[in-house]
C-alpha cells in the first residue's frame, strides 16, 4: 500500500559516500511541522563506491515520520536519475538536492510553504550560497551562477520567459502534475557523464515547464549552502564545464521557438554570439588567456556559436521529443 506524503526530497547521487552523510544529517535536523509528512529518496545514479551500504547504515535508525528510501538507476546521467525520482515520488512536490548542497533546518518547511502561496508555479529555486574550500578568483563573482551560486536578494522573484533566465537543479523544487503534463518523457540532454560534459538538462526541464505556461519562482527563504571543492575551480575542470554549457545551448534556446522559424533564430542567435566574442577579445585581449574567468567566458561564448553545429553533427538533434 502506497502512503501519501506531502514532499519528497530527492538526492540524486553518483559516487557520493564521503558527501551524503553530511545531507543526510541536515535532513535528519529538518524543523517543519509534525502536520506536514515528507520522505527522502536517494537516487544512486550508478555509483561504482559505498554509496548503497551508506543509505542501508543510515535507513536502520532513520526516523518513520519521515522515511528514507534508495532507489538505483543504472542509466547514467542526472536527467534519467531526476526522472526516476519524479516517478517514484509519493508527493505531488519533489525537492532535487544535489550530494554537495546542505539545506538550511527550515528548507523543508519553507519548501512546502511557498507551493501553498503559489499554485500557479510550476518549480521554484532556493536561495544558494557558496561554500568554498579555498578562495575564488576576485572576479568570480561574474561566473559564479553557473556553479549554481544563487543570490537574487531576499524577497520572491518570478523568472520571466521574455529574459531568457532560469534557476539550477541544485536546491530546485518541481510540482510533479507540471513535469509529467510538461516535459517529454525522452530527452535530448541527458547530464554529465565520465568523459562528456555536455550539460543543460535541467535547463530543458524548466524550459518545457515554463512554456507549457506554469510559474517558476526564486524563492529566498529555502536556503542551500553548496560545498565547492578546490578542484572545481580549477581550469582543468572549469574550461570543459563551460564548453559543455555552450554546447548545449541551441537546446534551451529553441524549446519556444516554432521549428520553422529555429534556422532564423539560430541566425540571429549566432550573430549575438559573434558580437560577443568581438567585444570580449576587445576588453581582454591577450588576458583571455590568462585570466581565469574571462577565458571561462570567452569558452562559453564559443561553445554557444557552435552548438547548433555540434548537436547536429553528433547526432543529438535527430533525437526526437515524445
Amino acid at each position: 500500500m502506497t502512503t501519501h506524503v506531502d514532499f519528497t526530497v530527492a538526492i540524486c547521487t553518483y559516487n557520493g559516500e564521503n558527501r551524503l552523510p553530511e545531507v543526510l544529517e541536515r535532513l535528519r535536523s529538518q524543523v517543519y511541522s509534525p502536520n506536514l509528512r515528507w520522505e527522502v529518496l536517494v537516487v544512486d545514479n550508478n555509483s561504482k563506491d559505498n554509496t548503497a551500504k551508506i543509505v542501508r547504515q543510515y535507513q536502520a535508525n532513520w526516523s518513520d515520520s519521515n522515511p528514507l528510501r534508495y532507489l538505483f538507476e543504472l542509466q547514467q546521467g542526472a536527467a534519467f536519475a531526476r526522472k526516476l525520482a519524479i516517478i517514484e515520488s509519493r508527493a505531488e512536490l519533489i525537492g532535487f538536492l544535489d550530494d554537495d548542497n546542505l539545506p538550511a533546518s527550515d528548507w523543508v518547511a519553507a519548501a512546502y510553504t511557498f507551493a501553498q502561496e503559489h499554485p500557479k508555479t510550476g518549480a521554484y529555486g532556493s536561495q544558494i550560497h557558496a561554500d568554498f574550500e579555498v578562495q575564488p578568483p576576485e572576479n568570480f563573482q561574474r561566473i559564479a551562477p553557473f556553479l549554481a551560486i544563487t543570490e537574487r536578494g531576499s524577497l520572491p522573484l518570478l523568472y520571466e520567459p521574455r529574459k531568457k533566465l532560469l534557476p539550477p537543479s541544485a536546491g530546485i523544487v518541481v510540482r510533479k502534475q507540471a513535469w509529467l503534463e510538461s516535459v517529454p518523457t525522452h530527452s535530448i540532454l541527458t547530464g554529465r557523464v565520465t568523459g562528456n560534459m555536455l550539460t543543460g538538462e535541467d535547463l530543458e526541464v524548466l524550459s518545457f515547464i515554463q512554456k507549457a505556461g506554469w510559474e517558476i519562482w526564486y524563492n529566498p527563504a529555502m536556503e542551500v549552502h553548496h560545498k565547492i571543492p578546490s578542484w572545481r575551480l580549477q581550469r582543468d575542470y572549469l574550461i570543459p564545464f563551460f564548453r559543455g554549457v555552450g554546447l548545449s545551448r541551441h537546446v534551451t534556446r529553441t524549446i519556444s521557438i516554432k521549428r520553422w522559424l529555429i534556422p532564423l533564430a539560430v541566425l540571429v542567435y549566432m550573430a549575438n554570439d559573434l558580437r560577443k566574442i568581438f567585444l570580449h577579445l576587445l576588453k581582454y585581449r591577450i588576458k583571455v588567456k590568462t585570466d581565469l574567468v574571462a577565458a571561462c567566458e570567452m569558452q562559453l561564448m564559443l561553445s554557444s556559436l557552435i552548438s547548433s553545429i555540434y548537436l547536429w553533427k553528433n547526432g543529438y538533434l535527430n533525437l526526437q521529443y515524445k
